[in-house]
């Protein structure tokens, strides 16, 4: 399993926060290249410092960033507080299960456009990295247990790779940032209550 810092969000409130393009990518913004300034982060994302300032703050609220020392005391860069953001799907709180699911819907809507990114430019991409970039998928026959350990073993393959998130020296020349989505989605409706 990863042992990558995490943020887990319970409160609905909390939930609703997140579920913000900007907010998603200012977090990842800020996982994948440390510690910005708003002006620096709003130049990376081609957006107006005003705006990144106000959703800094607002993912300050929710625990996801926060202040550090800066270079001078003028400068005042944020960091995310975790590498990993979670929540839970199963509370009984309706409310918390709506919010989740908000959440889950932008999410999903990021993974798209980044995949649709990947499209523009894939005719861009060095032949070795076109051979093994892409998309596939894999159709299993499997009990919600076995599909628990099958996420938790793809989790442990992919914590080997973990050291070279936060240590730079640890990454191997040539090696880029690659976004691994993963998604367990049936391809039919749940069972009827009579087959369960």
């Amino acid at each position: 399993m990863s042992s990558k810092p995490e943020v887990r969000l319970t409160d609905p409130r909390a939930l609703r926060g997140y579920a913000h393009p900007l907010r998603l990518a200012l977090v990842g913004l800020l996982r994948r290249e440390g510690p910005l300034t708003a002006t620096q982060a709003a130049e990376r994302l081609d957006e107006s410092v005003p705006s990144c300032s106000y959703h800094l703050r607002q993912l300050a609220r929710y625990g996801l960033a926060e202040r550090v020392e800066g270079a001078d005391a003028r400068e005042r860069p944020w960091r995310a507080t975790a590498q990993v953001t979670s929540w839970d799907d199963l509370s009984d709180d309706p409310d918390a299960r709506v919010a989740a699911n908000e959440l889950n819907a932008i999410i999903l809507d990021h993974y798209v456009a980044r995949a649709r990114t990947h499209l523009v430019r894939r005719a861009d991409e060095p032949a070795q990295w076109r051979a093994v970039l892409g998309f596939g998928d894999a159709l299993v026959h499997v009990t919600a247990a076995e599909l628990a350990e099958l996420s938790e073993r793809i989790e442990a393959l992919l914590a080997e790779y973990d050291e070279r998130l936060t240590d730079p020296a640890t990454r191997p020349e040539g090696s880029r940032p690659i976004g691994v989505i993963q998604l367990l989605v049936p391809t039919d409706p749940p069972p009827t209550s009579a087959t369960r």
